[in-house]
């Protein structure tokens, strides 16, 4: 499902005008994504919880040179599913 196809089941499921579901499903990606910004965790009951996850600096290797190269540290979001949508699946 992509985003169009999203806002089209929003829009369906809420009957609202696919405007206004765009805009719901807009605000609500940039609420996420600015409480991760912040390091903060967004739970969703029975959906699921969205964090920061911290890798750490590791050695890797070069597929095509096979020379050992650094991959430095970053952060990655990290998404666990909640108890509903787990049962769901």
């Amino acid at each position: 499902m992509n985003k169009a196809q999203l806002i089209d089941k929003i829009a369906a499921g809420a009957a609202i005008s696919k405007a206004d579901a765009k805009k719901a499903l807009d605000a609500t990606v940039d609420a996420i994504k600015a409480a991760l910004v912040a390091g903060d965790k967004v739970s969703l009951i029975g959906f699921g919880t969205f964090s920061v996850n911290e890798r750490p600096a590791r050695e890797g290797i070069n597929p095509a040179t096979k020379q050992k190269i650094q991959i430095p540290a970053k952060k990655v979001a990290k998404f666990k599913a909640g108890a509903d949508l787990a049962e769901a699946l």
